[in-house]
């Protein structure tokens, strides 16, 4: 007889921190069960807890923990393994069970529970296996009766939590906390859902809240059988037991976690919109893994083909080569394929060039290059009355961002949120210099970006425009995109679904542009995801103004899965600060909040130190880069591992990256990949770059260097706009505050915050 065998997930991260030698008899173990799961030698037998439970003989000190899950009609057994542990930490007590409201699978492992917390259960733990050459035990110690403290979860009954979804061997545990520690031990390995919850109403969310934002996006329909495996196994995310297993193992559990679906979002991924969806949330609500699985879900939607119907796009261009690296780990070859992955601006240039004749086309320059030439002509003009930036800021924002043509109509325009107010001879006189720049770049035969998405975003609606048009004529046949194999090309939306990631940064062109390349009469056309908090370039949008409306189809994700609570309650304070009241838009025409987000993880608070000069702060950053090298080049067993990728160095400017880097290969002989539009460049082992380059990226551990004041902010930037344009200095102090408070979110484990003189007025000391 063979079996066929699936891995929880939770075993999987079990598995990672085992050294090679267990993981070598554990690929031995899977072989051999997988042809003959009765061979004597696995020594299987029931747990006197829980009969569901078998324990299997891995190796010497190594059991496999098991139950079965049904045989299929050729009577292959289907068995899932929940564990993999020492013989020692093998207890009767273990539990499996389908939870009452995902209708998943759920192991309960209370060996992790602390041992006061257990005696006030009244349970006792019984080995599975007696201690070898185990002496007589010594009389049982007299204890001092403990102080009587009031149960954390106090207001709460056990009803209550079993509704919430809370694993039936936790709740009675759950109700006897007496403090935050015990919890963490408690929820330390426990199901997903009992994790969220219980952590949810402990941190003071109300029962309504835990339920419409943790318990209902993961509930069933209707009530599961609990006593159906078979069918609670299809629910549940397992890792199929196969010669790839091997290859999984070693990627190691950072990687795995990158691509890893939350259960809470899963919902948000699978779910059919009839329109435009919009999905926000803080750092590490896994805004972008969720791309990524809504992606995917669309694609393995797909009628069969060889065109490209979905589009992921972002930003920038070394976060869209994070996404491709990503995606290809999650979906198969054939259907990544079938993925436009671009960043926005190579969209916008791939449309013009395809609507310019040979020769015409433009080179786009970036925005400071612009701005130097608007210095240069004011300069010639001797007009001092218009600062540089606010012009050059003007013609992006309003002018390029509603598309206007004429100086009639910008008499006419809106400016919300521009700050100064212009009067109808001053906007006059900005259209006349507006007007002589534009012509200066065009004899230069350069354009920016930002002309570059506006023209990109014409060519765009004009021809959603013909399409519309030709429908109403019943010209086309099909009003989804078709394949191109016939040699019959018809005009057609380019794509059926847009994902973007990182949708706080784009221009209104873009918008634009992005609006017209889908159907907009199809269902899933376009799902965003961002955090207003996190916009670092100043382009606001309100979606609905530009033709995309998200009313009735946006979600918030709360729960961070990569940020711990110890480095979050500092990078809230940077964006929300106690001393002022910081506003931020929704991508529409409200306004968003982080009320509510918090962080299931735990980990050690984060480092701020002060240095006297620059070079003393660098020779402390190769200290700490060093110890975190050490920490990170072994696992728990003393087996090798690369730490390479995992911990970077973020910086406010160019000019200190390459200081950076410089002082960490002469002094410390520590080799640096600089984070550039493309990605690292090199395969140095620690990552370098400007806080811009880190957009969407995370690392296990992370040093913010050079956060003094007068860096960040820059004060001959932030300062001059204190008196004479009061809004436009709350702008960019929020630019300042998004900046930082991306920075200190990319560490998943560590976080060290380091400055010289004096610290910037924006770190939560």
């Amino acid at each position: 007889m063979t079996a066929r065998l699936s891995l929880y997930r939770k075993a999987e991260q079990e598995l990672y921190k085992l050294d090679r030698s267990v993981k070598s008899q554990f690929y031995d173990f899977c072989h051999d069960f997988r042809n003959n799961p009765d061979l004597p030698g696995f020594r299987k037998k029931k747990l006197k807890g829980d009969s569901r439970i078998w324990s299997a003989r891995v190796g010497h000190d190594h059991r496999a923990l098991l139950t079965p899950t049904g045989v299929d009609t050729d009577g292959t057994q289907s068995w899932l393994i929940i564990a993999v542990r020492h013989r020692k930490d093998v207890y009767e007590e273990l539990q499996v069970a389908v939870n009452r409201v995902t209708g998943e699978i759920e192991f309960v492992d209370l060996a992790v529970v602390g041992d006061s917390a257990l005696r006030r259960a009244g349970i006792t733990l019984t080995p599975t296996e007696p201690k070898r050459h185990a002496h007589k035990p010594a009389p049982a110690p007299v204890l001092k009766p403990e102080l009587a403290a009031p149960p954390l979860l106090a207001a709460y009954n056990a009803e209550q939590l079993r509704e919430l979804g809370v694993a039936e061997p936790l709740i009675e545990l759950a109700l006897t906390l007496t403090t935050s520690a015990e919890l963490d031990q408690l929820l330390e390995g426990a199901p997903l859902l009992s994790k969220d919850v219980l952590y949810g109403l402990a941190s003071g969310m109300d029962i309504g809240e835990v339920r419409k934002e943790i318990t209902t996006p993961v509930e069933l329909d209707q009530r599961p059988d609990l006593d159906d495996f078979t069918t609670a196994l299809a629910r549940t995310k397992v890792t199929t037991v196969d010669d790839d297993l091997r290859y999984i193992l070693e990627e190691g559990d950072f990687r795995a976690w990158k691509v890893f679906l939350h259960p809470t979002q899963e919902r948000l991924v699978q779910r059919h919109y009839n329109g435009p969806a919009r999905a926000s949330g803080g750092p590490g609500t896994g805004k972008t893994i969720v791309a990524l699985h809504r992606v995917k879900h669309l694609a393995e939607q797909l009628p069969p083909g060889r065109n490209k119907p979905i589009l992921l796009t972002t930003f920038t261009k070394n976060l869209t080569t994070d996404l491709r690296l990503r995606l290809a780990s999650l979906i198969e070859p054939e259907l990544l394929a079938r993925i436009d992955i671009a960043h926005i601006d190579q969209l916008a240039a791939r449309v013009l060039g395809e609507n310019t004749a040979p020769g015409r086309a433009k080179q786009r320059v970036y925005d400071h290059l612009a701005l130097n030439e608007m210095r240069r002509l004011l300069a010639e003009l001797d007009d001092r009355r218009w600062d540089p930036e606010f012009l050059l800021e003007e013609w992006e924002q309003v002018i390029l961002g509603q598309s206007i043509p004429t100086r009639s109509e910008y008499f006419k325009a809106r400016r919300a949120g521009r700050g100064r107010a212009l009067t109808r001879p001053e906007r006059n006189h900005v259209w006349k210099l507006i007007d002589q720049f534009t012509a200066r770049l065009d004899q230069l035969g350069v354009e920016t970006w930002g002309q570059a998405a506006e023209r990109a975003a014409r060519f765009e609606i004009e021809r959603a425009a013909k399409i519309q048009d030709r429908r109403q004529a019943n010209v086309d046949k099909d009003p989804v995109q078709g394949d191109d194999s016939s040699g019959m090309r018809y005009l057609g939306y380019r794509y059926r679904h847009i994902v973007v990631d990182e949708a706080q940064d784009l221009r209104p062109a873009h918008w634009k542009m992005l609006r017209a390349m889908a159907d907009p009469d199809l269902p899933n056309d376009m799902f965003i995801l961002g955090d207003t908090h996190q916009r670092i370039y100043d382009h606001q949008v309100a979606l609905s103004v530009l033709g995309i409306n998200i009313r009735g189809r946006a979600a918030r994700l709360t729960l961070s899965y990569r940020t711990t609570r110890e480095i979050l309650a500092k990078a809230l304070r940077i964006v929300n600060p106690k001393s002022a009241e910081v506003s931020y838009d929704d991508l529409d025409e409200h306004t968003d909040t982080l009320a509510g987000y918090r962080s299931v993880l735990h980990g050690p608070k984060p480092d701020f130190v002060q240095y006297d000069t620059w070079d003393a702060e660098l020779a402390g950053l190769a200290a700490t880069l060093n110890t975190w090298r050490k920490e990170l080049s072994t696992d728990n067993h003393g087996a090798s591992l690369d730490p390479s990728g995992r911990i970077a160095v973020c910086v406010a400017d160019r000019d200190m990256v390459i200081e950076t880097i410089n002082y960490l290969a002469t002094k410390a002989g520590i080799t640096c990949a600089e984070l550039a539009k493309d990605g690292p460049k090199g395969d140095g082992e620690v990552h370098v770059g400007t806080m811009h380059r880190f957009k969407g990226l995370e690392y296990q551990r992370l040093a913010v260097v050079g956060a003094s004041d007068g860096i960040i902010p820059r004060t001959n930037v932030i300062q001059r706009y204190h008196t004479e344009d009061p809004l436009r200095y709350e702008r960019e102090q929020r630019k300042a505050r998004s900046l930082l408070f991306v920075a200190t979110t990319r560490a998943r484990d560590a976080l060290t915050v380091s400055w010289h003189g004096m610290p910037s007025p924006y770190l939560p000391l």
